[in-house]
């Protein structure tokens, strides 16, 4: 059939996991002035209280619905830029100047949204008004002896699927990042061993020799077989765990959060130990990283648009194919309320060239 003559699908992976945790700042950026962010679309402010705690709630006034991010803080308040309202960060509110009564009215109130720092990171619980039923994420290997860290925030014009899915992806890197991180050898053939449980999705790959490519010969100059694992963490961690003997150890952590349905932040932690001093290692393996980081932004925007001049996805998966169906799976599952069904743990085994 002519391509131009096939109907759409209209089918565009997109899900909302509200319940759950968000990265919406690095801490260093929330100082003393209110931060605008949007999740899902939806727009909020962050900013600190009197005690230097954060705290996150709707930009919109309930007055006159103005943003709360265009005033200012005032002695740990957030105050309106148009009245002068003022709210707490439990969006109580707290002066409204000229009010001669003095009464409180809960209709006063602004939406607020419970707010965790950690890591170095501001995160926010994606529903209004509702105390979180677990914790954020821990970081791993931030903090030990001998690792340097890297971090980088890139906007990714893509959903949260397709972004978390190009993360986790082997097959592109030997061809978007050819000569940054494989590609420039025969393919030599691997095995993936794919396991799933209720709240994440791992592939392990192994009797894969070390990576071709000017990133990976830096980790690692004396090559080796890598000890590799792909991991998706509901419902937005992407990490990607590389380890070489014991002195080579490389951690990729790319925490996104879905700003909209097709605009996605990925706040990325590389933690890395090589047997070159990690201090030594970082300021040149940063620009490699962040060029591969730039490739993947570019090949998503490029993605979103197709699937939006096409009227929806239009896939055709193989076995190799291994963690974008089920990251779909998922979150579909985790927004339909469904993952306290039985589901039983699932693992099998792939071959693959890489």
């Amino acid at each position: 059939m002519d391509p131009s003559q096939e109907q759409p699908t209209g089918r565009r992976s997109v899900a909302h996991v509200r319940d759950a945790w968000y990265v919406l700042a690095q801490s260093p950026e929330l100082t003393d002035k209110p931060l605008a962010r949007k999740l899902f679309g939806v727009p909020l402010v962050l900013f600190r209280d009197p005690s230097g705690a954060a705290g996150c709630v709707l930009d919109r006034c309930p007055h006159r619905m103005v943003p709360l991010s265009l005033g200012r803080v005032v002695q740990g308040q957030l105050e309106c830029g148009y009245h002068g309202w003022q709210f707490d960060t439990a969006g109580t509110c707290r002066t409204v100047p000229g009010l001669c009564s003095g009464e409180e009215a809960k209709s006063r109130n602004v939406a607020s949204y419970a707010t965790r720092e950690q890591d170095g990171f501001v995160w926010v619980w994606g529903t209004a008004d509702q105390e979180p039923t677990d914790e954020p994420y821990r970081l791993p290997a931030t903090d030990r002896p001998g690792y340097a860290v890297v971090r980088r925030v890139v906007d990714f014009p893509g959903s949260l699927v397709m972004t978390l899915e190009n993360a986790l992806d082997v097959p592109h890197t030997a061809f978007l990042h050819r000569g940054l991180f494989r590609g420039g050898r025969e393919p030599v053939e691997i095995k993936a061993i794919l396991t799933r449980t209720r709240h994440m999705v791992q592939a392990e790959f192994v009797g894969e020799p070390r990576p071709e490519g000017i990133a990976a010969k830096i980790l690692s100059p004396s090559g080796g077989v890598l000890t590799h694992f792909d991991r998706f963490k509901l419902p937005s961690v992407a990490e990607v765990e590389y380890k070489l003997g014991e002195d080579s150890h490389i951690v990729t952590t790319s925490l996104c959060t879905p700003v909209e349905d097709f605009l996605t932040r990925v706040y990325a932690v590389i933690s890395l130990k090589s047997p070159v001093p990690s201090w030594l290692v970082a300021p040149f393996i940063e620009p490699f990283a962040f060029k591969i980081f730039d490739q993947d932004a570019w090949i998503l925007r490029e993605q979103s648009e197709a699937i939006e001049h096409w009227g929806g996805e239009r896939y055709q998966n193989t076995e190799i194919d291994l963690m974008g169906a089920q990251i779909w799976r998922m979150l579909r599952r985790a927004e339909g309320g469904k993952l306290d069904e039985d589901d039983e743990d699932w693992s099998r085994e792939i071959r693959l060239r890489v």
